[in-house]
């Protein structure tokens, strides 16, 4: 920003005492000042006097004298010598002469020397007082005069610097629209200067496409109230830069800008010109245009948000009905989106999402809208659709658009999404029915294995209302904790005969809908952001189970219990299973924790660091599921686990007649031998797959071949008086 210049405006004028007239008298003769003094003496004034030029120069030199009554014959110097003296000092004091000599020539001298009056000695008194009196008034009047120069100078030079350091461009018009004044600001603002633009027509600034519209403002000949104010002009620089301005007072008042000129009478007013005042407003109508598109559109992807989105739904509704039209809504959720924040962190997400949102974009037609509602979750509105299948075939092609990879993080990630389709007037006639309807289908598509799409229909409105239902019911059982209980399954060591743990599984006894099964609700419980408090749960009521067990004289007995991935993201983990340990003595040696394969992949340096602290407190650490995540051996030789679990899936399909079962589950096997690890094989239902993973060499099995999950009294008998009992029964026996 340009300095303004340090420029005093104040007025420079000597201001005499107030309310006072100083009078010297100078004369060589003691009893004439005397007689002068009394003569002149008046209120308001005073009175000084010497007797010689010498003493009379002294005095002078303060210039507070008003008026100076000279003789001509001083005993030093002459009179004329003084006001000689005066003139080249520019003392501006008003000498009024009172001589002895009555010569003419003494009086033409006199004035000639700068005297204003001359005045004989031997005439009338009346003469010197009326003299002096007319001489004060003068004096007033000519420092009056004086003041009102000095004071209009000062308001012209400040009206001056204010227009010429204007931050907004000032003009003056004549009748024809050519300029003849401009402000400095012109230049800094188009790149004219003054001389270029002055006779020039307005029309030269101005944005062609505007000219019919500034045509009023710049030919404005109204004043008052009823003068343009506040046009909007696109203006034109000297490089033909389009620059736009708000015009503040576009014609100014009559008695302040004297654009009309008063001719044979007042009453007769003669048009002279237009002034007005541009301001630039370029970078405010430039927050105004962002602050307006980040109110109504996301900042990540540039699509509309959910605002603009519910806006321009409502409008297409408005105009389907009119029309007898119909209106699509898509509701749009990447599938597996966490898992692509959680490894390759958040910078990633955010290019998976605007890449997403391009290739989403490519597939819709030209009158169509895709927003972001938030998240991973995207919406689209179709509308003038002929029938229900030109979403279904939008749908269709925006899944198989996504059949290409994405580029993460270097590597190609093929991502997936759930559609679900509500329609206009078939499935709701308002933006907010649509859209929740739209949400439900989405939810089912995920329900039934993803990557998909689904037209809403009524029945899933059962299935939605009974999930919020559940989530209500859970977060009530959660408060008082009488509603779950758990389930244990034994996990056999086949070449011995003998249970050597046990895996702790949580039912919840609902009162309407009877005892639930883990897959019923745990989803729910992630979703909703619960399972860390039901984990909380299950591990105090599996300690307590077992330190009663431990009471009767089951010592050995080893306890298994799984960690969600929520709860691994607690840093206070190891330190809250310390307390529960203690709180009900049990020796953390026999506690095992199954943790998921998915961690492996999941921030691997942190959850490292929670493996090592939970080993270091005692407790044995297994990987779940193993070979279902695709986890690399890198990642498993850094984690120090204790030993892995075969998903089912690997099991149920294993037979003598499926080579690929066989192969995989004995390369698990070998894997799990190389680094040290035990295995473990769950979901075996048959003496077939018994036998065939004893071959293998995994020894350690869990399923219903064994042990369907048991109640405590159940698993009691179990020990007793099945075929595998825990080593402590089989002593006691």
């Amino acid at each position: 920003m340009k300095a303004i210049p340090n420029v005093d405006f104040s007025p420079q004028i000597p201001q005499p005492a107030e309310g006072s007239n100083r009078i010297l008298i100078v004369d060589d003769e003691d009893r004439i000042r005397t007689a002068y003094r009394h003569l002149l003496a008046a209120a308001g004034r005073l009175i000084d006097d010497c007797g010689t030029g010498s003493e009379a120069q002294r005095r002078l030199e303060r210039r507070d004298v008003d008026v100076l009554i000279l003789d001509l014959n001083l005993p030093d110097i002459s009179g004329l010598e003084v006001m000689q003296w005066m003139v080249q000092q520019h003392i501006p004091t008003a000498v009024v002469v009172f001589s002895g000599d009555e010569s003419i020539d003494s009086a033409i001298r006199a004035l000639r020397h700068g005297a204003c009056e001359f005045i004989r000695k031997h005439g009338d008194p009346q003469e010197l007082i009326d003299t002096v009196n007319r001489v004060l008034h003068r004096r007033r009047i000519e420092r009056e005069h004086a003041l009102m120069t000095v004071r209009l100078e000062h308001s012209e030079r400040l009206h001056r610097f204010l227009v010429d350091h204007s931050p907004d461009f000032i003009y003056t018009l004549d009748r024809n629209g050519c300029f003849i004044f401009v402000n400095g600001r012109v230049q800094a603002l188009l790149g004219y200067s003054r001389e270029e633009l002055l006779g020039q027509h307005y029309s030269l600034i101005v944005h062609p496409d505007d000219l019919e519209h500034a045509r009023f403002a710049f030919n404005e000949r109204r004043i008052g109230d009823r003068a343009s104010t506040n046009v909007e002009i696109r203006l034109q620089s000297k490089t033909q830069g389009v620059r736009h301005f708000e015009n503040r007072t576009i014609v100014a008042i009559l008695s302040s800008q004297g654009l009309y000129a008063a001719a044979d009478g007042p009453a007769n007013l003669h048009f002279m010109g237009t002034s007005g005042v541009a301001r630039d407003i370029t970078e405010r109508k430039k927050a105004e245009e962002t602050i307006s598109f980040q109110a109504f559109h996301d900042i990540l992807t540039g699509l509309p948000n959910r605002i603009l989105f519910k806006d321009r739904l409502g409008v297409a509704l408005k105009q389907a009905r009119r029309k007898d039209r119909r209106v699509g809504v898509m509701f749009i959720d990447i599938d597996r989106f966490k898992l692509v924040n959680d490894t390759y962190g958040h910078q990633e997400g955010d290019e998976l999402l605007k890449s997403f949102a391009q290739r989403a974009a490519s597939c819709l037609r030209s009158g169509d809208t895709l927003a972001r509602q938030g998240g991973d979750e995207f919406t689209v509105m179709l509308p003038e659709l002929g029938s229900g299948d030109d979403a279904a075939l939008i749908a269709a092609k925006m899944l198989a658009e996504l059949r290409r990879p994405f580029k993460i993080a270097g590597i190609d990630f093929l991502a997936t999404v759930s559609i679900g389709i509500a329609l206009y007037p078939d499935n709701g006639e308002t933006p907010e029915t649509l859209l929740r309807n739209a949400d439900i289908a989405m939810y089912q598509i995920k329900g039934h294995g993803k990557n998909g799409y689904l037209q809403y229909n009524p029945k899933m409105q059962d299935g939605h209302g009974r999930r919020l239902t559940l989530e209500g019911d859970l977060r009530a059982a959660l408060a008082t904790g009488d509603q779950f209980e758990l389930h244990y399954q034994p996990r056999i060591r086949c070449s011995e005969r003998r249970t050597i743990a046990v895996e702790a599984l949580i039912r919840w006894q609902h009162p309407q809908f009877g005892l639930m099964a883990p897959d019923a609700f745990i989803p729910l419980a992630e979703e909703s952001g619960m399972i860390a408090a039901l984990g909380d749960w299950v591990r105090k009521a599996a300690l307590r189970q077992l330190a009663e067990w431990r009471r009767r004289g089951l010592d050995s007995l080893r306890l298994s219990i799984n960690l969600s991935p929520k709860e691994c993201d607690a840093h206070d983990l190891p330190e809250r299973l310390a307390q529960d340990l203690a709180q009900h003595a049990v020796v953390a040696d026999l506690l095992d924790l199954d943790i998921s394969e998915s961690l492996l992949l999941q921030d691997a340096e942190r959850h490292i660091d929670l493996v090592k602290r939970l080993r270091n407190l005692g407790c044995r650490v297994s990987i779940d599921d193993f070979g279902t995540r695709h986890s690399s051996l890198n990642h498993l030789r850094r984690f120090p686990v204790d030993s892995i679990k075969i998903d089912q899936s690997f099991v149920r399909d294993l037979s003598p007649h499926n080579q690929n079962a066989t192969a995989i589950i004995h390369a698990l096997c070998c894997i799990a031998r190389s680094f040290g690890l035990r295995i473990l094989a769950e979901g075996v239902e048959s003496e077939a797959q018994r036998r065939l993973l004893g071959e293998l060499g995994c020894d350690d099995m869990q399923g219903h071949l064994f042990s369907r999950p048991l109640r405590p009294m159940e698993f009691d008998d179990f020990l007793r008086h099945g075929a595998f009992p825990a080593d402590d029964t089989r002593h006691r026996q």
